[in-house]
């Protein structure tokens, strides 16, 4: 059954007010929320960036719903098996509610924390080690691990969930996208590169079909950037996330969000940001986006919004956006 999530952006928010806003959310009667899980915000005018696993383990007291991160990188900041134990102890906390988002990362966030980054090839190489580890790890084996970028002698977790926590990967280009088919449980994109017409999206099919698995049966998350409002509410927005549609090919290796912030500003214009997001004042442009990605094969959509006011948007996705779309698609809210 398809589900529609709230993002919890770290990047605009402190975990006060994100724990407030996860809580507004299961009552307006979105089915899940997901968080990004950064170091530094990608803008630095953001504002904000505080660690998520905890955010999230607060968040698993305040309400019902289940989350994940959108997405963590398990092999710069992180090492895999930091990130085995501390999934599987939100496992524990919170049996059948957690997922695990994953992704290659970004400069701002692994090599400001670390000093460490690499190339395209080596981030690939590391994530596929990292989730062969953590999968390992999560199966309750011993493990001794001999790779090219992670050594482990011996390690076990002694807590472990009675549920299986999923894997789902982000995949924002085709190799990408490709290897989460083959590795993973589930693909993390954007709404723009989610429906089966992208490369992206076939790219992920391959992936998927080339490991034996059948893609009806995997998961598609897609993240849906919204403005309820007008052009004046958009151009705000945009102005904080105007690195957006080069952030992975202008921004990825590039460790100052001072630097993301004055080089997207000067050369990006703001209504090339604009562009991204599903904008309007009534409900009909946001049902009809919902339902068009969820009719292209997506099975969660989570719902960003960058406006200062999350309170006002998630009410107004509750009473206006959320009824219609499940009655249009013949889905009611996920148990």
């Amino acid at each position: 059954m398809p589900k529609i999530g709230f993002v919890l952006s770290h990047e605009q928010f402190p975990p006060t007010d994100l724990l407030d806003f996860g809580v507004a959310a299961e009552q307006a009667g979105f089915d899940c929320v997901w968080t990004s899980d950064h170091f530094h915000p990608w803008q630095d005018d953001e504002g904000h960036a505080s660690q998520a696993w905890i955010t999230l383990a607060a968040l698993g007291q305040r309400t019902k719903l289940p989350f994940g991160t959108g997405v963590t990188c398990p092999t710069y900041r992180y090492e895999p098996t930091i990130v085995a134990q501390a999934f599987a102890s939100l496992g524990v906390l919170y049996p059948g509610r957690v997922f695990l988002g994953t992704g290659s990362g970004e400069a701002v966030n692994e090599q400001a924390a670390t000093g460490r980054w690499g190339g395209y090839r080596e981030r690939v190489d590391r994530l596929t080690e990292a989730t062969e580890i953590i999968r390992r790890l999560w199966s309750g084996e011993w493990l001794t691990f001999e790779g090219r970028y992670y050594q482990i002698p011996v390690a076990h977790l002694y807590d472990r969930p009675s549920q299986p926590i999923p894997i789902y990967m982000s995949g924002m280009g085709p190799h990408s996208a490709e290897l989460a088919g083959r590795i993973a449980d589930g693909l993390v994109t954007s709404a723009e590169r989610a429906t089966t017409s992208s490369e992206v999206r076939q790219a992920w099919e391959y992936g998927v079909q080339s490991a034996g698995k059948d893609p009806k049966r995997q998961e598609v998350l897609a993240e849906l950037m919204v403005v309820v409002g007008g052009e004046a509410e958009a151009r705000e927005v945009a102005d904080k996330w105007r690195f957006q549609p080069h952030a992975w090919d202008r921004f990825v290796d590039v460790a100052d969000p001072r630097r993301i912030a004055d080089e997207a500003k000067r050369t990006i214009p703001v209504e090339e940001a604009m562009q991204l997001y599903t904008v309007g004042e009534t409900a009909e442009p946001h049902v009809r986006k919902i339902v068009e990605l969820v009719r292209g094969g997506v099975t969660q959509v989570y719902v960003h919004s960058g406006q200062s006011e999350q309170r006002r948007v998630i009410e107004f996705y509750g009473r206006e956006v959320l009824p219609p779309v499940r009655r249009e698609l013949g889905i009611s809210r996920a148990a």
